[in-house]
């Protein structure tokens, strides 16, 4: 005994150097789901890139994804399938990582199915049969139509300083920076309107996280009618079901507005390097339910206190508007029906999970003259011809900046972002959508401007909505503009 006392004494006195190594986290435990998760990825922008956007092979891979380090074969073939029939595809072979699959459905876009779905699935995929916006655009006036009277710029903008900040837009320092279109538009009327080759006015790609400043409108539309309040419990019990009363739930405490502020002090899972491996990354690129995961996660703060960007805020926030209005054809319909066809956005395409669940947090594709009629909306204070279509209310709330963002330059509203008290360069009235790869819709009150750029950037991505605001703002007089 008293040997085996001495020889851990002998164990503790001993240098640190012969002590075991500290351990360290390697493992990457989480690389089947991101391969999985990979393929999941390449199959909705291969799809949505054929299908929703009629591109090329080669545009696609040229372009959609080169966002990915390693995709599946080239424009020229591979280890996927493309069914030009159905309208669908199938990214890797058999294997240890699942083929992953994705169709597209009229009036959605591409929809995500699950690993053991094949193809023989997707008439059981959602689908949207609302008869198109009726009218030929191509005969009618813009905004309603894409007719556009060439009346030269009006008085207080230089055209040479316009032609500069397009030309700052698209002639970027970095090849990363890809400027597929760039739309000025001051009191409704387009006074620059500019494409990369390859891409024209009909042309329609991935707004990403641009969409979540459609689903704050959307949901602000159901505020205004009073079917929602701001600052009341979500309407709707959290998941796991079973786990005790839900009047005993601390997660009943979130309110539409916490999720909306991206401050529901819910467990992050979209954050700190797991972007593609758990989370909404099961909803966007593998098939899961979408409103299921949103609503399966613990609570670990305040609600309110504490800033943390996470799609499935958002998508909390589509589940509310999806339990008031009831009806799945209704909420289906809603978008169109209140939104898009009154605005004349017929080229956009609002994507669901596999269980019609609207991606609202990402999945949208459309134009950069649809986007352009929705900033218009915000810059005519809600209002589309005579008709008041969203509240000043709400559009004030989407720019007051979230309470958790006090500290850290109050640069986020209500799914839109704002200009941060370190810019003195740009407007402070001014706000923005902000979607990946350089998706972006900038109101400019100040200015009776909005001022559209899509993008396809990739690896080193950073292209600035402020920046391009202060350049194109070059351009006005700002004598001219408080004079009009």
């Amino acid at each position: 005994m008293k040997r085996l006392t001495a020889a851990a004494i002998a164990l503790v006195l001993l240098p640190p150097a012969t002590v075991q190594a500290q351990q360290g986290h390697s493992y990457d435990y989480f690389a089947p789901q991101r391969e999985m998760i990979q393929r999941g990825v390449q199959a909705i922008l291969q799809c949505n890139g054929l299908f929703t956007g009629d591109r090329t092979p080669e545009q696609v891979f040229d372009q959609e994804l080169a966002y990915l380090q390693n995709p599946v074969g080239t424009a020229e073939g591979g280890d996927y399938v493309v069914d030009w029939e159905r309208k669908a595809v199938a990214i890797g072979a058999p294997g240890a990582v699942p083929v992953m699959r994705a169709a597209f459905r009229e009036g959605i876009g591409c929809v995500i199915m699950s690993p053991d779905q094949t193809f023989d699935d997707i008439d059981d995929l959602p689908i949207q049969t609302a008869p198109p916006l009726a009218g030929d655009a191509s005969t009618m006036a813009w905004p309603d139509g894409d007719v556009v009277e060439d009346r030269g710029l009006p008085p207080g903008v230089d055209p040479v300083a316009l032609e500069a900040a397009s030309d700052w837009a698209f002639e970027r320092e970095s090849a990363e920076q890809v400027t597929l279109s760039l739309m000025v538009v001051q009191d409704g009327r387009i006074l620059h309107e500019r494409y990369a080759p390859g891409v024209n006015r009909f042309t329609k790609t991935r707004t990403w996280s641009t969409a979540k400043s459609i689903a704050s409108t959307l949901i602000g539309m159901l505020v205004d009618e009073g079917r929602l309040a701001l600052d009341e419990p979500l309407p709707f019990n959290w998941l796991p079901e079973g786990a005790g009363s839900p009047e005993t739930d601390p997660r009943r405490h979130i309110t539409l507005r916490n999720v909306l502020n991206m401050s529901s002090g819910l467990y992050p899972v979209d954050s700190w390097g797991m972007e593609y491996s758990t989370g909404s990354g099961f909803s966007y690129w593998a098939g899961a339910s979408s409103v299921h995961g949103a609503r399966n996660r613990s609570l670990m703060r305040e609600p309110g206190s504490f800033w943390d960007y996470e799609n499935y805020d958002t998508l909390l926030g589509v589940y509310a508007m999806k339990q008031v209005i009831g009806d799945p054809q209704a909420y289906l319909e809603f978008p169109r029906d209140r939104l898009l066809d009154r605005i004349g956005m017929r080229n956009t395409f609002l994507s669901t999970d596999r269980f019609g669940d609207f991606i609202l947090s990402s999945q949208v594709y459309t134009t950069a003259r649809d986007l352009a009629r929705f900033g218009m909306l915000y810059q005519q204070k809600g209002m589309w011809k005579d008709e008041r279509l969203l509240s000043e209310e709400w559009i004030e709330f989407v720019r007051t900046p979230a309470p958790a963002t006090s500290e850290t330059g109050n640069f986020y509203g209500g799914q839109w972002w704002l200009v941060p008290d370190s810019r003195t360069d740009v407007p402070a009235d001014a706000y923005s959508t902000a979607g990946n790869r350089g998706q972006y819709v900038v109101v400019v009150p100040s200015h009776d401007l909005v001022i559209v750029r899509r993008g396809l950037d990739y690896g080193r991505q950073g292209f600035s909505q402020w920046d391009l605001t202060r350049e194109v703002l070059k351009a006005f007089d700002p004598v001219a503009t408080n004079n009009r």
